[in-house]
């Protein structure tokens, strides 16, 4: 009898093992201790395979598992990998032959289990080589993760971008880290700090056209592994009727990699949209890959969590008329 399992969910988890699989780290090196050669982006089959198989060796489950060779179970780490078949049994002798952590655990068989459609997105970029370039180059190394981002946008009763309060919890990943970097597409806004900031380290200054930057000073300096909860609030000071893409609209642009995500935009009753999508965008720069209509809840909002995104460019956009708009982002 086959698992009664959502062809989404299998996918989804199966993309979640692959990320955790190529990550640099402990199960990386488990599989790449048995391969001949690897390349950059590739997870190398019949290594894993040999992950398998030992675990088996090391902790048979039944007849004749205990003398199953690795090239036996090549096949089944490619179809697992590519999410064309990922079984409960499959899945959970790579959670215990990886030894993946609780949490991780946890995250696979709720994928597999079919939540995958709020969980996992990685897209292709945030934004274009260059730019992403010139962004590295003006922030410098990567100081901090981020582990878990609430943004809460309200929209004024004119239809134009009022405010966002931000919740983000930081992690020190460099002894000594005592700001962060606030990144932002316009210069029409004021930026006020509270809870876990000190300060602005000066005013928003312009790494490129139409990009913008300043650091928030911590309340305290954290040591590698230190967490702190931050919160900020942006205003912004747009005028005139909301006719631009980037009054319709809001993004946040995630560079790298960003767990537990939360967005949650909010219409004044005075104004509300005649149409509301969630999407996801082509980079910074490009066209929407991937929409779906969203639908007001009674305190005239819309929310959507991410347990993990990557490389994505993510939003709602709305129109105030029957005619679809685009839209303003935030970057992360």
């Amino acid at each position: 009898m086959s698992d009664p399992q959502p062809a989404g969910g299998r996918q989804a988890a199966a993309k979640y093992l692959r990320e955790l699989l190529l990550r640099q780290g402990r199960y990386r090196s488990q599989w790449e201790q048995h391969a001949e050669r690897t390349r950059q982006g590739e997870i190398n089959h019949l290594a894993v395979a040999e992950v398998l198989a030992q675990h088996l060796w090391l902790a048979p489950r039944g007849s004749g598992d205990g003398d199953v060779l690795p090239r036996q179970l090549k096949d089944t780490v490619g179809r697992a990998l590519s999410g064309r078949l990922l079984s409960r049994a499959t899945l959970a002798l790579f959670i215990e032959a990886f030894g993946f952590s609780r949490q991780e655990e946890e995250r696979l068989w709720r994928l597999w289990g079919g939540s995958g459609r709020i969980s996992v997105l990685s897209g292709p970029r945030a934004m274009a080589a260059g730019l992403a370039a010139e962004v590295a180059a003006a922030l410098g190394p990567r100081r901090h993760q981020t582990l878990s981002l609430h943004d809460h946008h309200l929209v004024g009763p004119d239809g134009l971008p009022a405010r966002t309060r931000t919740l983000q919890v930081i992690e020190a990943i460099v002894d000594g880290l005592d700001r962060i970097p606030y990144i932002y597409d316009t210069n029409a806004i004021t930026l006020e700090v509270g809870q876990g900031c000190k300060d602005l380290t000066g005013p928003l200054y312009e790494i490129r056209d139409g990009l913008y930057a300043t650091d928030i000073s911590l309340a305290r300096s954290l040591t590698p592994g230190e967490t702190l909860t931050l919160e900020y609030w942006t205003t912004y000071h747009y005028h005139g009727p909301p006719d631009t893409l980037e009054e319709r609209q809001y993004r946040r642009a995630v560079m790298r990699r960003l767990e537990n995500f939360d967005m949650r935009v909010e219409f004044d009753p005075a104004r509300l949209p005649a149409h509301l999508w969630w999407a996801t965008w082509d980079g910074v720069e490009g066209g929407i890959m991937e929409q779906e209509e969203a639908v007001l809840d009674s305190q005239h909002s819309v929310h959507r969590y991410l347990r993990s995104i990557e490389r994505a460019v993510v939003g709602f956009h709305w129109s105030w008329s029957p005619a679809a708009d685009l839209a303003g982002t935030d970057l992360h």
